[in-house]
């Protein structure tokens, strides 16, 4: 089992940052990547970010704007996802995914936290 708290979401201006965390606890050895989805109203599921031990990933739509990063500590992993120059596309919420190698069909999910980004 693995728990994810997520924190960090909230209402910003077009072209203010937000910091997302997801700090992941239990069997941290099952997982393979963390990763950061999010999911528009009336909109899919879609992968913005994800880390391994070695190396990132990004969505093609938010590279050089959001940063994912990740803190190994003792019986916990945190995850951060920086988000700067924020525009209106990017509201949605956003999840936090402890992927066991099956990507997005298993694992598990943190609850969700709301960007909105507006004027």
């Amino acid at each position: 089992q693995v728990y994810l708290v997520e924190s960090g979401g909230g209402l910003v201006q077009p072209g203010g940052s937000l910091r997302l965390s997801c700090a992941a606890s239990g069997s941290l050895f099952s997982i393979d990547a963390m990763v950061w989805y999010r999911q528009a109203p009336g909109k899919e599921r879609e992968l913005v970010a994800n880390i391994t031990t070695d190396d990132t990933n990004y969505a093609d739509s938010v590279k050089g704007r959001f940063t994912i990063s990740r803190d190994n500590a003792k019986n916990k992993i945190t995850v951060y996802l920086q988000m700067n120059s924020l525009k209106p596309e990017n509201t949605a919420v956003y999840f936090c995914h402890a992927d066991q190698g099956v990507g997005p069909y298993g694992g598990y999910w943190g609850q969700g936290t709301q960007v909105t980004v507006s004027s």
